[in-house]
Parts: structure tokens; C-alpha cells; sequence
């Protein structure tokens, strides 16, 4: 995965501060970012600038719709390559006939693998690693490793990780336990079990969504936060030692391959469709305000963004299949933002062919690596908004 691979050296600045040292109390750590002077790049929209800055966020709104529609059509749609015909992602994992998915334990291994990669994910990166970095002093590095934070988006993006778990293990989206779900086997064959991974689910989705002090970048040092990670690390915990080993435990269940159907069409499916239509309106959106630019079409562009990171921070429990072997999630989803690069792409006049690459998928391929540096979502927030509210223009 191309995201938080962070270079601190590349944002280190001088800020009058004095580290912390290894053996300093907690307590000690300032909580927020009142003394901290936060770059947002100084760069604003102007009338100079509002041809290339609108043509930029088309252009990027456009490739995450086509990115949405490529991943959805992956896993639902079948097609012939070579002469041959494969069925779609959704059909090999369902009926399970082809490696590295041949069975039915080996599907719902994957479902709960996806889990503990994006649990382990929230705590020890997306929370972990600001949090690393301003205790050890490091304040504007912190900030800047903070997803999300031009928006102040943060903490729904992580809470809404947490509830991609919370679908797949209940195979709905809206949270009841279908029928034929983890949850459901779990708490016909093993009761505790089942009461302890609910209850670790929900304790890491609230420690975050109602435990955390919003936005995340004005309050890294806050204690919530260590909260946040400890719950993640417990819910990583009993996915792993407690959920995976019944699951193994039961790889003759015919009830798995029920609820590998389930998983697909309640929950992936579901999810990819949404993500289609939301970065679909997120593009229309950004289209009206390229036409006319002003305030208020980038508070509609700001919202209809926001509406859109809902169905992709849902889907990253299942960032397997297509969506990786496709490289659409650093395409979509590439993080830390490098602010200088995309100056570069508006200053060079050449942004369509600046952010695009064509040819089978390498993530060692550096070349694809810095394209996808300025595209995708994070582009597209540091194009819509300053300092957590969608960026102002008048003529």
C-alpha cells in the first residue's frame, strides 16, 4: 500500500519548540496546535488562477470517477482477455476456483485479514504516526501526517475504516447481522467469542467517532487519542487470536459459502455502486464549479466530496482483488499529499498528462508512483479546502 510511507525530512521546519524526551510524562505533551504555525502553502484561488485551478479539479474529479467505475466493473462485470473468458472478481471469490481463493476458508480468511490490515491501519498509522511524531516533538510534522486534514475529515474517515470492519463481519451495511454472516455463525458456535469482537468493534468505532476531539490535527496530543489506538490494538487483537482461529476452527462449516455470497452482494457491491454514483455527483459538482466559479460552487464541491469518501473509506476492510491489483487504491487514495508536486502540474499546463499512466500496474514503477502523488482524493481536498472549510473565490 503506497500510503504513509512518511518522510519527515521533506516537512521539517523550525518551530521553537523543545522535543520531548523518551522519559518525559505524557502529561507534558501540549494537546493542540495553538502555537504551532501550520503552511497550509499559502496558496489560494485568485482571478489569475482560477482557469487552471478548476481545470486541474476536473481533471482529477474525473479519473476518480473512472477509477470507481474500472474497480466496480472489475468485481461485477465478466470479460475476455487473451481470447479467454474470465468471470468477474465478485464470481471467482463467491464460488471460490481460483487461486489464491479456493474454498470457502479461504474467502472469509481474506474478509478477516481485510479487517485486521485496516484496524492495525487507524491505529498504528493513520492515528499512530502523528501521534509518534508530536510527542516526540516533531509538531508540524504531525499535522502534516494527519489524513485528511486540509478538511478537518479525519476522524470520519477513521470511524468509517472501522465500519467497514463492523459490515463485513455483520454482512449488511446498515448494522444488523444478516443472516448469513460471521457474526451470525459466530454466535450460534461460540457465544464469547462473539460478544468479544462486537464489543471490540464498537469500542474502537466510538473511542474514535465520539472519543476523539475533532479536528484530529488541532488535538494530536490530546489523551483520547491514546484511547483510540488502544482500542484499535485490542479489536486487532481479537480479530486476529480470537475471530481467525474459529474461523479455522470451522473451515468445514457449509455456512461459509453462504457467507461469502453474503459479504459480496450485501456488502462489497453495494459499497463500489455507491462509490460510482457519489464520485459521479462528486465530478458534476466540480464541473459546475469550473463553468462558474465561486464561493458557494466550492461549498457544493466541498459536500459532494465529502459525500463521496463515505463509500471508499467504507470499502477499506476489503482492499484486496481488483482495487489492489489495479493500483486504484494509491490512483484514489495516495497519502501524504506532496502540496509541491501538484504546484508543479497547475504551473507546467500540462495536467492531463501530468496525472495519468497507462499500462499494466507496477507499484515498484516510480514513474506511476509520482503520478499518482497528484491525483485522487487528497489532490482533490487540498483543491476544495483551507483549514477545514471549502475555499472561498471572488471575483
Amino acid at each position: 500500500m503506497k500510503k504513509y510511507l512518511f518522510m519527515t525530512g521533506l516537512l521539517a521546519m523550525s518551530l521553537g519548540f523543545t522535543a520531548c524526551s523518551d522519559d518525559e510524562d505524557e502529561k507534558t505533551v501540549p494537546e493542540g496546535t495553538s502555537e504551532v504555525t501550520i503552511n497550509d502553502n499559502n496558496l489560494d484561488v485568485t482571478s489569475e488562477n482560477v482557469g487552471t485551478w478548476t481545470l486541474y479539479a476536473s481533471a482529477v474529479a474525473q479519473l476518480l470517477a473512472n477509477d470507481a467505475s474500472d474497480l466496480n466493473e472489475a468485481w461485477t462485470v465478466d470479460y475476455v482477455k487473451d481470447g479467454i473468458h474470465q468471470g468477474a472478481f465478485a464470481t471467482t471469490f463467491k464460488t471460490h476456483n481460483k487461486t489464491p481463493y479456493t474454498s470457502a476458508v479461504s474467502c472469509v480468511e481474506q474478509i478477516v485479514d481485510g479487517c485486521i490490515d485496516i484496524a492495525s491501519e487507524v491505529g498504528t498509522a493513520k492515528i499512530g504516526e502523528p501521534r509518534d511524531l508530536w510527542v516526540s516533538g516533531k509538531y508540524t510534522e504531525a499535522v502534516y501526517a494527519v489524513e485528511s486534514w486540509y478538511s478537518f475529515h479525519s476522524i470520519d474517515d477513521y470511524a468509517n475504516n472501522i465500519q467497514s470492519i463492523r459490515n463485513a463481519f455483520n454482512g449488511t451495511r446498515n448494522n444488523t447481522e444478516a443472516e448469513h454472516s460471521i457474526a451470525k455463525l459466530l454466535q450460534s458456535v461460540n457465544t464469547p467469542v462473539y460478544g468479544s469482537v462486537k464489543a471490540k468493534i464498537d469500542a474502537a468505532y466510538n473511542a474514535i467517532k465520539t472519543g476523539m476531539t475533532a479536528p484530529f490535527r488541532d488535538h494530536i496530543g490530546n489523551a483520547t487519542v491514546l484511547v483510540a489506538q488502544d482500542a484499535c490494538a485490542e479489536l486487532v487483537d481479537a480479530l486476529e487470536n480470537e475471530l481467525k482461529p474459529f474461523i479455522n476452527n470451522n473451515a468445514d462449516n457449509e455456512e461459509l459459502d453462504a457467507i461469502v455470497e453474503t459479504y459480496v452482494e450485501n456488502v462489497v457491491e453495494p459499497t463500489y455502486k455507491d462509490l460510482v454514483a457519489r464520485t459521479a455527483e462528486l465530478k458534476q459538482a466540480v464541473d459546475a464549479l469550473r463553468t462558474q466559479p465561486s464561493t458557494a460552487a466550492f461549498e457544493r464541491a466541498a459536500q459532494a466530496w465529502m459525500a463521496a469518501r463515505e463509500p471508499w473509506e467504507t470499502s477499506e476492510a476489503f482492499l484486496f482483488g481488483p482495487v489492489a491489483d489495479l493500483g486504484l487504491d494509491p490512483n484514489m487514495d495516495s497519502w501524504p499529499l506532496d502540496v509541491d508536486a501538484i504546484k508543479e502540474v497547475m504551473e507546467s499546463g500540462k495536467i492531463e498528462e501530468l496525472i495519468k499512466w497507462e499500462g499494466e500496474y507496477d507499484e515498484e514503477d516510480e514513474n506511476i508512483e509520482a503520478v499518482q502523488n497528484v491525483r485522487g482524493f487528497h489532490t482533490l481536498e487540498f483543491l476544495l479546502f483551507k483549514s477545514g472549510k471549502p475555499r472561498t473565490y471572488t471575483k
